[in-house]
């Protein structure tokens, strides 16, 4: 469903708040859907503590989709960290983060459902405990809300910029500069909606990389997060005019196997949600990177 929304005269407030107080969909799901991209406001992708005032004007789609169960699904984890509040977990390439057209049965959330009942609900059904998402291919750590106290504080420093997530990257071509910096907006790409791109009226959104080592026709990235936007890395590398090696949908001629971008979230450091001590956490360049560095540099 297609809503419309006018801000009336005399109101104001938090754009998730406003919306929930306007339509039948609960706070939780209207922030899952500013976070994803869906939520405008006066035509820019709308950001989750942005204030409305009045005159201005919400638009989004929403589709609530209950024939649906998310099945628990046994499957191996590979769990960094554990406590009561939060998990860490090394996600392996080819592992959906949670269920979406196509895939309902073997994603992350399935295994997580099989492996606890303590999940953070702010997601929803189909999102209990994600607090950010990796993609498909891209394999690394992400962190788990077990609670919902844990996931909105957790949600909180995504926001404000306190957590910090760092990835290796492959990317096409030779870098010359030692280090850079990307800072441009990121919303849906208008030619194709399966797509993200850099587009004037999208989420601000910046990338910052250094140069690890350089090859005869690619490079590899150290890559830091600034901001958190749906396919950012791969967009922004992209749009540089150096796409992340072997990436389907970002580079689809000059893909040359199945196992899909080359993207590792190494580094995830965040403040605890209960001790308030910062928490760091790394994972080792995985074996289809190595691989590639070592023919490479053979």
């Amino acid at each position: 469903m297609d809503y419309k929304i006018i801000v009336k005269e005399g109101e104001s407030g938090r754009i998730d708040s406003y919306i929930a107080g306007q339509v039948e969909i609960s706070r939780s799901k209207i922030q899952t859907l500013i976070r994803e991209g869906k939520v405008y406001l006066n035509g820019h992708c709308a950001i989750a503590k942005e204030k409305v005032e009045p005159e201005d004007i919400i638009t989004f789609e929403y589709i609530e989709d209950t024939s649906l169960d998310v099945k628990a699904t046994k499957m191996e984890l590979d769990i960094v960290y554990e406590d009561d509040d939060i998990m860490v977990i090394d996600k392996p390439k080819g592992l959906v983060t949670h269920p979406a057209a196509g895939n309902f049965d073997s994603t992350l959330v399935n295994g997580l459902k099989a492996y606890t009942d303590s999940l953070s609900s702010i997601g929803g059904e189909f999102r209990p405990g994600i607090v950010h998402r990796l993609d498909k291919d891209t394999s690394g750590l992400l962190v788990v809300a077990k609670n919902d106290q844990a996931h909105v504080f957790l949600a909180d420093q995504l926001q404000d910029k306190t957590c910090y997530r760092k990835y290796y990257a492959i990317v096409k071509g030779v870098i010359e500069h030692d280090e850079g910096e990307i800072d441009a907006p990121i919303g849906r790409d208008r030619k194709d909606r399966q797509k993200m791109a850099v587009v004037s009226d999208g989420k601000p959104a910046k990338t910052e990389f250094t140069v690890l080592n350089r090859f005869g026709d690619s490079t590899l990235l150290d890559v830091e997060l600034k901001t958190g936007r749906t396919h950012q890395i791969r967009v922004h590398m992209k749009y540089i005019g150096h796409p992340v090696l072997n990436d389907p949908k970002y580079d689809p001629n000059h893909v040359f196997d199945d196992k899909g971008q080359y993207l590792h979230a190494y580094f995830l450091s965040f403040i605890h949600p209960r001790t308030r001590s910062r928490v760091t956490f790394e994972s080792p360049m995985p074996s289809y990177m190595r691989e590639y560095i070592e023919r490479r540099t053979k």
